[in-house]
């Protein structure tokens, strides 16, 4: 008996010991766990934290730094723009206008020429002799007219004294007509051939640049212009002033004649492609009296004066045509209209220093600067810069620049 209870009573202990030994390894092992998660989450989560903390505690106070600008008056200029080509003043073909070999050429191509220049010589032989041979014929029929009026006279003292018949008189005198005659038509055609031969000095019809030159020295060229190319000597483009050719819609007509009642010479700006380098400025000087049906547009013409040669003929300009300008306008810089799904809208700074959206009505961009028809006061200061970061009632720090101006002159 003492045996087998002792055996019962040490099966228990024996069973129970290796569970007492557990508990502490799965206790230490939580422990572990819980430290470690809590560690993994504080890495993972320290932003979201913050900034969870700083908007719900701190956005209200820390303001949005923002540069202003108060909305200022100004005189704003009106623009239409189109596309032009520019145009000779006048361009004149040199053609010979007689037949003959080419001698001399007097001009270098690209050289400015003033009108009545020689520009080039055709050999002028035969033309001189055509020209003398009509002087001579000239006088040898002015000898013969004056030897049938000393006739004339001489039997109209004879028919007086009744010795003369009237028959040989008037014969007489209707010879002295008949050389008058043909005394005034060698003295035309005296001036044909000296007309011929002057025009063996090809001259300059009008003052501008010679082109390329079309013939050289040695050719037989055709005269009066009527060959194909034979008698083109150069060409002579009138550039200064010059022309400036371009068209607008046909819905701005009216502005331009309205704008026309009040000034007659509205001022037309020609720029190079980029839209910013200035080349000339002109005046309006003429609108076509139609309408192009194909285009919906109207022709227009400037004229420049050029003196610093800055167009060209043929070139292709941008061209703005200044109706006038309203003084006084309310302007804003550019940057700080905004686009919303409502319309154009700006953001104002209220005197407590928020800002506030405010919708505008906004007119064209010059230089920058954009006209405001309706939505704003003279005095208020708009968000030039950091508007993007900014919500209605936001708080904000400002910078203040000078109110807006246009910056791109106005002729």
């Amino acid at each position: 008996m003492t045996d087998s209870s002792e055996t019962e009573g040490e099966l228990p202990a024996s069973t129970s010991s290796p569970s007492r030994g557990k508990w502490p390894l799965i206790v230490i092992l939580a422990v572990a766990a819980v430290v470690i998660g809590a560690v993994v989450w504080k890495v993972t989560h320290p932003v979201v934290g913050k900034e969870s903390r700083s908007g719900k505690h701190g956005g209200a106070s820390m303001p949005v730094p923002v540069t202003v600008q108060t909305v200022g008056a100004t005189n704003f200029p009106i623009y239409l723009d189109g596309l032009g080509t520019v145009q000779a003043y006048n361009s004149v073909l040199v053609n010979a206008r007689v037949p003959g070999l080419i001698s001399e050429i007097l001009f270098k191509e690209g050289q400015e020429v003033k009108e009545g220049d020689v520009l080039a010589r055709i050999d002028p032989r035969s033309y001189k002799a055509q020209y003398d041979q009509a002087l001579s014929k000239t006088v040898q029929d002015t000898a013969q007219l004056e030897s049938a009026k000393l006739l004339l006279a001489r039997d109209e003292e004879l028919l007086k004294k009744n010795v003369l018949d009237r028959q040989s008189y008037d014969t007489q005198r209707f010879l002295v007509a008949q050389l008058e005659g043909t005394v005034q038509a060698d003295r035309a055609n005296e001036e044909i051939q000296k007309s011929q031969l002057d025009w063996t000095s090809v001259t300059a019809p009008i003052s501008g640049r010679t082109g390329a030159r079309q013939v050289d020295v040695g050719n037989q060229v055709a005269g009066g212009g009527t060959g194909t190319g034979a008698a083109s000597i150069v060409t002579i483009n009138q550039i200064k002033p010059i022309y400036v050719t371009f068209t607008l819609p046909q819905q701005n007509l009216g502005r331009i004649h309205e704008a026309m009642t009040s000034s007659t010479n509205l001022a037309v700006i020609a720029l190079e492609g980029n839209n910013k380098t200035q080349l000339g400025e002109g005046t309006l000087s003429m609108i076509d009296n139609q309408i192009d049906p194909s285009t919906a547009t109207v022709k227009m013409k400037a004229v420049f004066p050029n003196d610093q040669e800055k167009l060209w003929p043929g070139q292709f300009v941008n061209v703005r045509l200044l109706l006038g300008t309203r003084e006084h306008s309310l302007v804003v810089p550019a940057e700080a209209v905004q686009i919303g799904p409502q319309g154009s809208y700006v953001y104002e700074v209220t005197p407590e220093n928020t800002a506030r959206m405010q919708a505008v009505k906004t007119g064209p961009t010059e230089g920058g600067i954009t006209l405001i028809e309706s939505g704003l006061a003279p005095g208020t200061s708009v968000v030039t810069d950091g508007q993007y970061r900014l919500q209605p009632g936001s708080k904000v720090s400002t910078g203040l620049h000078q109110p807006a101006e246009v910056t791109h002159p106005a002729p």
